[in-house]
């Protein structure tokens, strides 16, 4: 990637040497005042500390501009960290920063092809389902128009959403050597951490400091006024810690995913991090506040997804995660938190008991509407609507049972190809932990969206975004193990 960088830059110099000098000191005495002018706009309406943000925003955005990798990294750092984020300044509509970092990444990507940079093109086999996946979601979305017309909000989430879909084919191109991806999983584990410090931090504060501090970020678009949530919206049963995620439950559902793809690297071979105490701490961190976000969904998919990797890979440590579990059932600290599970389950309290009538409401619209769904943009009945506490079942209020099915077929195949390479990711201590990692984050993330619907909804992109980033990153370590996997194989059968 650095040789594409030199590439692109060179390419630029080359068209500004090629500039009548005239006509390039009027475009720069141009840029400079336009510049100056916004600043000073800038420094009257947000302040000094607002505007450095911004002009430094401005040069990292110049320098994304120059090579697809900052881009990536951009777009992973606003995900994880400012998910709700929006442009500052009001420029007739409001991008978010998200918007604008994931654009940029697909916008180099695509140049990077235009001029002959890159030249072959990387798929893989779940690709063909994942573009009849994309192609069904266009599909309802026009066909859906006939329930209403969208909304200039509408079409920027829905064209968001098919960007995030596309890093499903784009990183499985670019994530084409172990050192990337590695970095990448370094990457993605600092971001963890990092949320998870500021959701536990926000969590000790006291309610009124935290809050102040959160409304901080109004200035890029959060919301104001009192944002700290409470379970079932009670101050006496507790807090929920909420990050800069805002929503407790989709907090939850990031770090339900990260917690597990972050989980292997304690017993890796040759792990990300070189220390392995670094690792559990960062580990620990996210597992407190997946804890502290009392995201019930969550936490039963984070117990899944680290059963089903012991049971891949490491049953000799079932003992002692069982002594673990009996000891973390019996606890006095959590004995609440154990009790509103059992709650859930009988559907005893208020939340699970909406849940359940929001479920018998989608069950009657799917059987008026089962095959297409009524999209995205509006319903034939104002007491119709399409919110669910559950992935699957708001898809098939929106895309029919048939994208349902399309969606389920496509996750199935990336899970089979993993499957394929999975004995030979056993033989690579570079990726085994890796590969690992990442599939079972997926399955994690299918599990928790049993009981949400943050993985669809169209204005949770942020959600939307990692789940389909956890989609790219299974099935780029598992081509990787495949190809790494025939290459040795090459190698002895040249040497026999």
């Amino acid at each position: 990637m650095v040789n594409t960088q030199t590439t692109s830059v060179t390419a630029f110099k080359a068209w500004i040497v090629s500039l009548d000098n005239r006509l390039l000191a009027i475009i720069v005495g141009l840029c400079i005042g336009i510049v100056g002018g916004l600043v000073g706009l800038s420094l009257a309406t947000l302040g000094p500390l607002f505007t450095a943000a911004i002009v430094i925003g401005m040069l990292g955005a110049l320098y994304i501009l120059t090579d697809v990798t900052p881009a990536l990294y951009g777009t992973m750092l606003v995900m994880i960290l400012v998910p709700f984020g929006t442009f500052p300044v009001d420029i007739g509509l409001t991008p978010t920063l998200l918007d604008l970092t994931l654009a940029a990444f697909v916008f180099v990507y695509i140049v990077q092809w235009v001029t002959g940079i890159r030249r072959n093109l990387t798929l893989v086999t779940p690709h063909i389902f994942i573009a009849l996946y994309l192609m069904w979601l266009i599909f309802a979305f026009v066909l859906g128009m006939r329930y209403g017309s969208p909304s200039a909000t509408t079409i920027r989430q829905f064209a968001e959403t098919l960007l995030s879909i596309s890093m499903a084919f784009v990183l499985v191109d670019l994530l084409s050597d172990t050192r990337t991806l590695r970095r990448l999983v370094l990457l993605v584990m600092a971001l963890l951490g990092a949320q998870g410090i500021i959701a536990v931090g926000l969590y000790i504060l006291n309610d009124e400091t935290a809050n102040q501090l959160l409304n901080i970020l109004t200035r890029i678009g959060y919301p104001g006024g009192f944002v700290i949530r409470y379970i079932e919206a009670t101050p006496d049963l507790g807090e929920r810690a909420i990050g800069t995620w805002i929503d407790p439950n989709s907090l939850g559902g990031l770090l339900a995913a990260g917690a597990v793809m972050i989980a292997p690297q304690l017993f890796a071979q040759k792990p990300v991090l070189k220390y392995r105490w670094l690792t559990f701490l960062v580990l620990s961190v996210v597992g407190l506040a997946l804890f502290l976000s009392n995201s019930r969904a969550s936490a039963l998919a984070f117990g899944g997804g680290i059963g089903l990797i012991v049971l891949l890979r490491y049953r000799k440590y079932i003992p002692y995660l069982s002594v673990l579990g009996i000891v973390f059932l019996f606890l006095p600290q959590t004995q609440f938190y154990i009790d509103r599970i059992f709650q859930a389950f009988r559907g005893e309290d208020l939340a699970t008991q909406m849940r359940i009538g929001e479920w018998t409401d989608s069950l009657n619209l799917i059987q008026q509407y089962p095959f297409v769904g009524i999209g995205f943009t509006g319903t034939p009945t104002n007491d119709v609507y399409t919110d669910v506490a559950n992935m699957y079942l708001i898809m098939a209020n929106q895309i029919g049972l048939t994208g349902v099915v399309i969606f389920l077929v496509a996750m199935g195949s990336v899970l089979l190809y993993a499957w394929r390479g999975w004995r030979s990711s056993q033989r690579d201590p570079e990726l085994d932990s890796i590969h690992l990692g990442f599939n079972v984050a997926l399955v994690t993330a299918l599990i928790n969206a049993v009981a949400d619907l943050y993985f669809f909804r169209l204005d949770f992109q942020a959600s939307i975004t990692w789940f389909w980033l956890i989609v790219a990153l299974a099935l780029a370590s598992s081509r990787l193990v495949l190809q790494r996997a025939q290459a040795a194989e090459s190698s002895e059968s040249t040497v026999e």
